[in-house]
């Protein structure tokens, strides 16, 4: 008995003093933590870029759409187009965009003259549309882009998922004074 105990011994104690394979250990135990690192640093990274891509997006739709005096449907399309060459490499059919001229009256009530959208719903016009009070100024037009993106994460899922939405809407609006004129759309003048 004394024998088979001190083999046992004996045995434990080589066993705590031998190393190999504690470098296995270590990375199977680290391993899942580094990896579910990088893949969240990869969707925050794509959900900031996308998120930066929107923010683009309305900017440059306000400033095309301010830029000329009278826009026809051509132009309109045009104008529009650019939101799908901006938001690459993202997919355009999860993009929604809106251009709208506001008239603010010399009483500072913003009106919709007229508005243009892509996959969303214009806004009506005559329609009274909320401005920020910094920007309404007396007898004066702006130019307000929005633009709506479902993103999809690269791994597919959100915290969403359970509940049914598969995404997240990003979404961002600009407002723009006219350069020249107030443009007029398809004959709707905006001043």
């Amino acid at each position: 008995m004394k024998a088979t105990t001190f083999r046992m011994l004996r045995f434990l104690s080589r066993l705590a003093r031998d190393r190999r394979g504690s470098s296995a250990v270590e990375f199977a135990i680290i391993a899942p933590l580094m990896i579910g690192l990088y893949i969240g640093c990869v969707e925050i990274s794509d959900g900031v870029a996308a998120d930066r891509k929107v923010t683009l997006t309305a900017g440059a739709l306000a400033n095309l759409a301010s830029q000329v005096q009278t826009i026809d449907t051509a132009g309109m399309t045009n104008i529009m187009q650019a939101a799908t060459a901006i938001i690459a490499p993202y997919s355009a059919g999860n993009l929604t965009t809106t251009v709208t001229c506001i008239k603010i009256n010399a009483a500072k009530a913003a009106t919709v003259a007229w508005s243009s959208t892509v996959g969303g719903l214009a806004h009506s016009k005559g329609s009274t549309i909320v401005v920020p009070d910094d920007l309404k100024i007396a007898s004066s037009s702006l130019v307000l882009s929005e633009v709506t993106y479902l993103y999809k994460p690269v791994t597919g899922y959100t915290p969403w998922n359970h509940i049914g939405l598969n995404g997240i809407t990003l979404s961002d609006k600009m407002y723009m004074s006219p350069r020249i004129t107030a443009p007029v759309f398809n004959g709707d003048a905006c001043s």
